[in-house]
């Protein structure tokens, strides 16, 4: 046990600091901040290094203004001003080749060049800005036009400033990801081992930890503009939404997307000649501040020679997939892992009649996966389609948003009825079972819990509530529609994106919070605890849509605490889930260390193993009294 924890926590370790390198200061993009402004940019990278005593810089730039301008410099950390410059390219150093900007000329600019940085202006800039992980900071400069003494604002730009480090870290993907899958095979083995009720606490907590991955991948595909540290935080977790780049899928997935009809994007392949901007404000302020050329398809080129991406495309980016591919590879993600679970599942099923005979194992060992394996299979894949939900629902109405080739959205459609009609099925499979036993056993657990088949298949819908909330798998399952639609079909209105969070979030926690439906006080504790960080989680997102009008300080000090309180969380919650599993198999009857359940259901759920001794018994016993065959 202890070099599972200690292995455990060796992959969590990277969570805790953020990923670090040289020092320095860069930037990406020009973000335009004035109506009708004279100047525009479609590329600029931005790179200052205090080791040397220069700053990199590669502009291109469109501009309409000729004459003599100054350059008005503010940069503003956590929306408190820290520099402030006027800056006469006709002053600076002409070792610079700065041709076009003293006087500037009108048309195209192009420019790669160092700046030298003196140690005064290195000074102002405090070293807490080389580490503090997604800092968030911006350069922003007016251009004034000057002529006979007066001075005109003809143009604004401004740079998100970064220092390199990021809380976006590879480790932390990975930790999540192996404790999650580790958590569910230990599920699979106690079941098939027979220790039903061990097995049915991890697969609840296991299926509630992912659900929780997902709300935070879900939070990052909200339209609302998030402070960086939020941004990199939900990035590590959108890989519980299939959200993972491949180098070969994404070119097979262009290649299907223009064979079906479509145009695949090439915002990657174009990256040295135009700009991707982050949206940083909200759609409706964009589109005051002439930022209003979002355009519906994500590979239409808007007139400035630049994107502005913000939500589901902003985690696109952020990812490296082409626009146009979000959808397949989060489709393809999934499919992959059905294919492999149920491989696995077929393999086992061959190696244990093989084991047996050649005497490896018990005949009894794994018992009610030999004899109802096709049962179990099907509720593998119900399972995975019931996980799964929330990611097939957005991605499918995402897709039928953009419609990036016609297969695509037929593939869409299909997917997105099949699994929500599977669901719908099973979930009416239940309640249908439940009612009956209720009328004639007076308690809906007999049928629930005594039919293997039913148990195989449909189990997993209701075996982590207690016998009587058997229902409450159908509000999970509106819950994730409604936040799926939410998420996929209002990326234009980021405030209705977060008010219906928060009305959503709120209803679950209350209703989870006064209902208590899961088997056991621990279950109950643990998934509350998820819906009230959901909940927290949505109001930050409120004050992030800029509703309130809140300064920008505490729009950057909310973000660090979105951060802190959800790193904090999942730590506590992955320890919980680790202990569990590991005391799991280090324990000869793990079913001890849990209470029984109030709806006695242990009575009803005899294995097949149990099942097949009692029958040989009862043949003996007819034997001996002579009335045997």
């Amino acid at each position: 046990m202890r070099s599972f924890l200690n292995f455990a926590l060796l992959l969590l370790s990277e969570a805790i600091s953020p990923s670090s390198g040289e020092r320095l200061l860069e930037s990406g993009s020009l973000n335009m901040c004035q109506q009708e402004s004279s100047f525009s940019a479609s590329l600029f990278n931005f790179v200052y290094t205090p080791s040397n005593d220069s700053a990199r810089v590669n502009i291109v730039a469109t501009s309409s203004i000729r004459g003599k301008v100054l350059f008005d410099l503010t940069v503003f950390t956590y929306g408190y001003q820290v520099i402030r410059r006027t800056l006469d390219p006709c002053n600076m150093d002409r070792d610079l080749d700065l041709g076009g900007l003293c006087p500037m000329s009108a048309g195209k600019l192009s420019f790669i060049f160092n700046v030298p940085i003196d140690k005064n202006a290195a000074r102002q800039i405090p070293n807490i800005a080389y580490n503090i992980p997604d800092l968030d900071a911006t350069a922003r400069v007016f251009i004034n036009l000057t002529s006979e003494g007066k001075s005109e604002s003809v143009a604004c730009v401004e740079a998100k400033i970064s220092n390199g480090k990021t809380v976006n870290l590879l480790g932390l993907k990975w930790a999540t990801a192996i404790i999650a899958g580790l958590a569910m095979l230990a599920s699979a083995v106690t079941s098939g081992l027979g220790h039903s009720h061990t097995a049915a606490h991890i697969a609840a907590n296991s299926l509630s930890l992912f659900g929780y991955f997902q709300a935070q991948a879900i939070l990052g595909l909200s339209s609302v503009h998030l402070p960086p540290v939020a941004q990199a935080w939900t990035m590590n977790f959108q890989w519980s939404l299939g959200i993972i780049r491949v180098a070969c899928m994404q070119t097979a997935l262009s290649w299907f997307q223009r064979a079906t009809g479509g145009t695949p994007s090439s915002i990657f392949d174009s990256l040295t000649t135009i700009s991707v901007q982050v949206a940083k404000r909200s759609i409706e302020d964009m589109k005051t501040t002439g930022l209003g050329y979002l355009n519906r398809r994500a590979n239409a080129s808007p007139g400035s020679g630049a994107y502005v991406v913000y939500g589901i495309k902003r985690v696109a980016f952020r990812s490296k997939i082409e626009f146009t591919n979000f959808f397949m590879t989060g489709i393809c993600f999934l499919y992959l892992f059905v294919i492999l679970l149920v491989t696995v599942a077929f393999g086992f099923k061959g190696f244990c009649e093989f084991a047996i005979k050649k005497n490896w194992i018990d005949e009894n060992r794994f018992l009610d996966f030999r004899t109802n394996w096709r049962s179990v299979i099907k509720g593998i894949l119900l399972r995975i389609m019931f996980f799964s939900f929330p990611q097939v629902a957005i991605l499918c109405f995402w897709e039928f948003t953009q419609a990036d080739s016609p297969a695509e959205v037929v593939l869409a459609t299909f997917i997105f009825l099949g699994a929500a009609l599977s669901l719908a099925w099973a979930a009416a499979n239940v309640i249908r079972n439940a009612r009956q036993s209720d009328m004639i056993y007076r308690n809906p657990a007999v049928t629930l819990f005594s039919n293997p088949r039913i148990l195989s298949k449909l189990g997993f819908l209701y075996v982590h509530f207690r016998a009587s909330a058997y229902y409450f798998i159908v509000p999970l399952i509106c819950h994730a529609l409604v936040k799926a639609i939410l998420v996929s079909l209002a990326q234009k209105a980021n405030v209705v994106q977060a008010i219906g969070l928060i009305i959503l979030e709120a209803a679950l926690l209350i209703a989870t919070s006064v209902l208590r439906p899961w088997m056991d006080k621990g279950t109950n504790s643990f998934n509350i605890a998820i819906y009230a960080i959901n909940f927290i989680n949505a109001i930050f997102l409120f004050i992030f849509s800029d509703v309130l009008d809140a300064h920008p300080l505490f729009i950057g000090i909310v973000g660090v605490i979105l951060f802190i309180l959800n790193a904090v969380f999942l730590l506590i919650l992955l320890i919980m889930v680790i202990v569990l599993t590991a005391v799991t198999f280090f324990r000869k009857n793990p079913d001890a260390l849990y209470h029984s359940i109030a709806d006695d259901r242990a009575s009803f759920m005899k294995s097949q193993a149990h099942l097949s001794k009692a029958t040989e018994l009862e043949d003996l016993a007819a034997t001996a009294r002579g009335s045997g065959t």
